[in-house]
């Protein structure tokens, strides 16, 4: 246990603290006496943890009824959920799936852990072991643990979900540009082309390995009796956008059993839900569509909303809703790329997928802990998708099993989530893609990162995110950069500095697809290409 060190946290926070410490200190005892009197109420346990991460889900896309007129279509069970709880409306994550993934599950920056983009096919690349996760954190103090549905944290096997915390996992091995993407009904509705090897002559094609066969990488495991076993294809089976369809009702079904069958056991319990709906690329499945939009993405939204109100359903018919914090939220903005055939837009926010504009990073985010979190709130705080692995830790009475040899970018929020809105503990952000450092947000100016090289205080674009939330007029150098730019400027170098006291790690590489116990022949013929191209032994 590690309770006798602080967490350490990024050089900005300390900035703060400075200034709001002994307030803090204050509402800590506040916090502490709440969390102890809904523990009392609870059997002295601590609460249960439902977290619910929809992909490629961007802010005013759930939740919102308001917004139903431009979307086309409506969320009426997570706007219901909505009124019972909390909506947080400052929520940051990361620009795509993997590294806003990594940031809830570590509480840290993703280029801390080497791990800053979404992969595709084979890699040989994952979530180091020195990584601790949130399951851990719970699991060491006493929860139980699972995980349902997308993973995409790596192919090797120390980042599998079974190896980093969780007691019970099942969920794809890559993502669903294999899974919803690199199918024949996508290539023949011209959404993807050059998978399939079938429906165009292959005369000067010599290597044949270069475009992956979708069916022969992994695709759905499940862990039995401690082993890992792929359970959605047999060997020569093909994959198909049917088997992605009951690929998601599986997981979706066995959230709700495991929500039944954690809810009988003594200790608290965490369940990780990350359905691989809404995304989806094809019309051709659709047997009913249900919204004014008609996009494939737009009536997968349709369907998530009722299967999220079910399992809220499941909560409350079990009665266990006052002792359980439920979180419901988006992972980045839409895939700008399938607009047309999707159904989504940037809407309030420009930019999505892969950007570090307010449309990639700003998302709907909603929590309801009934009976504890005041119903029909509000909170215009700012909170990272990081801040979830430190608050949860507090919630969960585990903050002593955080780690204090590294840098944890997460701060614990649990003053919004108890206290109210203005309680916050963050009002920055650092905007990454990939490796690279894009802009900074504090309170309600962003800047964008101006060239190496040149004059901060000329060059600098500096928006008020609240008169031009769509970032598309900077704010004029006279006005702003004489006293912003170098106020950005000494954030990001005191960030870049902390940086050398606490490098970052590296990528971290291994053999892929190990530790599958029965891995198809094509699977492995598909890793011996990755060897023979290069690939790590």
């Amino acid at each position: 246990m590690n309770g006798q060190k602080k967490i350490i946290h990024d050089a900005e926070y300390y900035v703060i603290e400075a200034q709001n410490g002994e307030r803090w200190a204050a509402d800590d005892k506040t916090i502490d006496a709440k969390l102890k009197e809904v523990r009392k109420k609870n059997g002295n346990q601590a609460p249960n943890i439902i977290y619910i991460l929809l992909d490629d889900i961007g802010f005013g896309e759930i939740g919102k009824p308001d917004l139903d007129v431009i979307r086309g279509y409506s969320t009426p069970r997570i706007s219901a959920f909505a009124k019972e709880g909390m909506s947080i409306q400052r929520m940051y994550t990361e620009p795509s799936c993997t590294p806003t993934r990594v940031a809830m599950i570590t509480g840290r920056l993703p280029t801390r852990t080497g791990i800053v983009e979404a992969k595709v096919v084979v890699s040989g690349e994952g979530l180091p072991a020195e990584e601790v996760t949130i399951a851990e954190v719970l699991r060491d103090a006493g929860y139980n643990t699972a995980h349902i549905g997308k993973w995409h944290m790596g192919d090797i096997e120390q980042c599998f979900a079974n190896n980093q915390g969780f007691m019970h996992a099942e969920f794809p091995i890559h993502q669903q540009a294999q899974l919803a993407l690199m199918n024949k009904d996508a290539e023949y509705a011209g959404i993807v082309q050059g998978i399939q090897t079938d429906n165009l002559a292959q005369t000067f094609t010599l290597d044949k390995g270069f475009v992956p066969d979708p069916s022969d990488m992994l695709t759905g495991v499940e862990l039995r009796d401690g082993k890992l076993y792929e359970v959605d294809l047999v060997a020569g089976e093909k994959w198909t956008q049917d088997k992605y369809r009951k690929m998601n009702q599986r997981y979706q079904d066995h959230a709700i059993e495991q929500i039944q069958l954690l809810s009988q056991k003594d200790e608290p319990f965490f369940l990780n839900y990350w359905p691989l709906f809404p995304v989806t690329f094809t019309l051709t499945d659709i047997e009913e569509f249900k919204t004014l939009n008609g996009g494939s993405m737009a009536e997968s939204i349709v369907q998530i909303d009722e299967w999220v109100g079910d399992i809220i359903d499941e909560v409350d018919r079990l009665g266990i809703a006052e002792n359980t914090v439920i979180v419901v939220m988006g992972d980045n903005g839409p895939f700008m790329q399938y607009l047309r055939s999707s159904g989504q837009s940037d809407r309030v926010y420009r930019g999505g997928k892969g950007e570090h504009l307010e449309g990639g990073v700003r998302v709907d985010a909603y929590v309801r802990w009934k009976g504890t979190i005041e119903a029909g709130s509000s909170a215009m705080d700012i909170i990272h998708i990081s801040d979830l692995f430190t608050t949860f830790a507090r919630l969960g009475n585990a903050t002593d099993y955080i780690p204090r040899d590294r840098i944890v970018d997460g701060i614990d929020q649990t003053g919004v989530l108890l206290l109210g809105e203005t309680n916050g503990r963050r009002d920055y952000i650092f905007n990454y893609e990939e490796y690279s450092l894009k802009s900074v947000v504090k309170n309600k100016f962003k800047m964008h990162i101006p060239p190496p090289g040149t004059n901060a205080i000329l060059t600098s674009q500096i928006y008020d995110l609240y008169r031009d939330p769509r970032e598309s007029r900077p704010e004029s150098t006279i006005l702003l950069s004489p006293w912003a730019g170098g106020s950005f400027g000494g954030m990001i170098e005191r960030h870049l500095k902390n940086k050398k006291k606490y490098p970052d790690r590296p990528m971290t590489h291994a053999n892929p697809y190990e530790g599958i116990e029965n891995l198809r022949p094509e699977s492995q013929k598909l890793v011996d290409t990755f060897h023979g191209a290069g690939g790590h032994e």
